[in-house]
């Protein structure tokens, strides 16, 4: 089974700054994620001043600014998306963002990025989403938002441009942050799967550590999951972020998960339990003194540990046999 893809969403909780985005970056590494990944935008080219903010970004930030004034403030530049690529190969991650606009995307391509992420919002963007087909790299298409029709459309455009569905991974995906739990609606990447014959994955905007790890139990492929420095830092994805140890603790637990769902799918006993069978089960035993030549009941036997001696499920077979030789107390039988 290929392991799972775990992508560390620091998109843009470096709040601008580009000492936090170097610790993002040393972080998801020391966590064991995968990719670390951005987000790349000239905000110009992709928010209008006149665009509101979500209730979730109000929360966050107020309302104080306009969503265009917010996002400009998070803007990297190409230096900063250079740097950050070195950054990530001195800690020997991979370095990965997300493009909103054809010129950011162009940016990625020249750092040499080896997959094209398309976020939720874009997934209707057609003229855009011809540019990410245009690039034929790999293809990680979160669904947020989106419905099961939405989902096909954006799968022809790509299928049109001559990627296979094999180079396409779907991400399940709830654009509320924090989604709430009863919003996951987790079994719908099993219908996304079923319906168009792609890997899935999960994009995780939940509190906690719980769903992406329930996510890979599924057949989640890749999970994307925002983390940040301190979720007490103003900005307008921390307060739906994990913090560092949390991302350890995914990522471990995605791990771990991944090694129990590697057996071979057949109920045997496995090498580490063997040598508890004789220990945890029982045998026939003498439920007092047994003389030779006296026949065995119900009121002469029991069944006591260890399992070294008949098994109980030969009950039947022991009952009305007659003891060959004496036996003690708690004596396994023999016949």
């Amino acid at each position: 089974m290929k392991p799972c893809l775990i992508i560390a969403e620091a998109g843009v909780n470096h709040n601008g700054d580009m000492d936090k985005a170097r610790e993002l970056v040393r972080l998801a590494a020391e966590a064991g994620a995968d990719l670390v990944k951005f987000q790349t935008f000239d905000t110009a080219k992709s928010i209008s001043r006149s665009a509101a903010k979500a209730e979730y970004q109000i929360a966050a930030t107020g309302d104080g600014e306009t969503q265009y004034e917010m996002v400009k403030r998070l803007e990297l530049s190409i230096d900063d998306h250079h740097m950050l690529k070195a950054e990530c190969e001195k800690h020997g991650i991979g370095f990965f963002s997300t493009a909103f606009d054809p010129e950011s995307l162009q940016l990625l391509l020249d750092l040499g990025v080896d997959r094209i992420k398309v976020p939720s919002g874009e997934v209707t963007n057609l003229p855009l989403l011809r540019h990410y087909a245009a690039a034929q790299l790999p293809v990680i298409l979160s669904t947020g938002m989106a419905n099961l029709d939405e989902i096909g459309d954006a799968l022809a455009v790509f299928e049109d441009a001559g990627l296979s569905r094999a180079d396409i991974t779907v991400l399940h995906c709830n654009t509320e942050y924090p989604t709430p739990f009863s919003d996951v609606n987790l079994r719908a990447m099993s219908q996304i799967a079923d319906t168009y014959g792609v890997a899935i994955g999960y994009s995780d905007h939940t509190p906690g550590i719980e769903v992406p790890i329930a996510a890979v139990a599924l057949g989640a492929t890749v999970i994307e999951k925002h983390f940040t420095l301190d979720r007490t830092l103003p900005g307008p994805d921390h307060l739906a972020s994990l913090e560092p140890d949390e991302l350890a603790a995914m990522c471990s637990g995605i791990r771990n998960i991944e090694q129990a769902l590697a057996g071979d799918g057949r109920k045997t006993p496995s090498p580490s339990e063997l040598p508890n069978r004789d220990i945890a089960r029982k045998s026939i035993v003498a439920s007092g003194i047994i003389a030779e030549g006296e026949q065995f009941s119900e009121s002469n036997l029991g069944t006591k540990r260890p399992g070294t001696g008949i098994s109980p499920m030969r009950w039947d077979e022991v009952i009305g046999k007659t003891a060959k030789r004496d036996f003690a107390e708690d004596e396994a039988i023999e016949l």
